[in-house]
């Protein structure tokens, strides 16, 4: 069964730097998959941060994010990244961590569950000073 899991999040200051990192299992090409990193804030919906194609060639940022955060994967070691430089209070939220077939950004809606075929649990990420 395929999984995503999450890790790297925590509590860091404002203007801090934090790397996430999702670990992929149980695919059987992960080269096969975009992937993506979306967010939710407390209180609020889901949100696009990143995405990055099957060979890491093409990617997406969301406005919010862009010259701040860096997405990046290593097929070899199925694993997807997001290095957040800068960070803001209002980066604050939960990070998902998500794989589709499909290129789903850029979006002029928000992210829905069903947007992917896969999701990891989350990684809290909580800006503060």
């Amino acid at each position: 069964e395929p999984q995503l899991v999450e890790s790297g999040g925590g509590l860091v200051q404002p203007g801090d730097s934090l790397t996430l990192s999702c670990s992929a299992s149980g695919f059987s090409y992960i080269n096969e998959y975009w992937m993506y990193w979306v967010r939710q804030a407390p209180g609020k919906g889901l949100e696009w941060v990143s995405g990055i194609s099957e060979t890491g060639v093409v990617t997406y940022y969301e406005d919010s994010v862009k010259g701040r955060f860096t997405i990046s994967r290593d097929n070899m070691k199925t694993t997807l990244y997001l290095q957040m430089n800068n960070l803001r209070p209002e980066d604050t939220a939960m990070y998902y961590c998500a794989a589709d077939q499909y290129r789903r950004m850029p979006n002029t809606r928000a992210p829905e569950n069903d947007d992917f075929e896969y999701w990891g649990q989350g990684t809290q990420v909580t800006v503060s000073s």
